[in-house]
């Protein structure tokens, strides 16, 4: 009996971990993604005109640090855990700039695209997407198992709902 828990809680750890891993590479790949077709409004491509600064997106980049101070402020990590929190926060911000790369030249580019190149163009930031989360998932992984479980139910919390601050339901089971 006590083999057969061991075995059923070893089981739901895994699946856990999976389901964790799955939900950050979907929140991240949407949170990129919000950002490369952000900008793919036909109306200015149309008219050929630009979009004002007043209408600009935020960049990745400012987006990325805004998340990582929400981040930082909600989970207080420790100076035993700073290291490979920048070594993540890194990743994040070369991440971010390559994003913004990819905006910057689409917008540039003022050339209607028909549905060829659009197909093409968005495999390209889906190769792009999973290039970022393969560098992402390493130093996060390492960050991740450096926390402590209080800090893991936020951070699970976190990247489940997508809210920051106090949590009510930190230990449901």
């Amino acid at each position: 009996m006590i083999l057969n828990q061991l075995k059923e809680t070893n089981m739901k750890k895994r699946t856990c971990s999976v389901v964790y891993r799955m939900t950050f590479v979907l929140v991240m790949a949407a949170f990129l993604s919000t950002f490369i077709l952000a900008n793919a409004n036909t109306s200015f491509a149309a008219s050929g005109t630009k979009k004002s600064q007043s209408m600009a997106k935020t960049s990745a980049a400012e987006y990325t640090e805004a998340q990582i101070k929400q981040l930082q402020d909600t989970l207080n990590i420790t100076a035993g855990q700073a290291p490979l929190w920048n070594n993540l926060t890194q990743v994040m911000r070369e991440n971010a700039k390559d994003m913004d790369a990819m905006r910057k030249e689409r917008v540039e580019n003022t050339e209607p695209m028909n549905a060829v190149e659009h197909m093409k163009f968005h495999s390209q930031i889906t190769q792009s997407h999973l290039t970022q989360m393969n560098k992402l998932i390493p130093p996060f992984e390492a960050f991740y198992e450096s926390l402590s479980d209080q800090q893991k139910n936020i951070t699970n919390i976190v990247f489940r709902t997508g809210k920051y601050g106090k949590h009510k339901r930190q230990n449901k089971k």
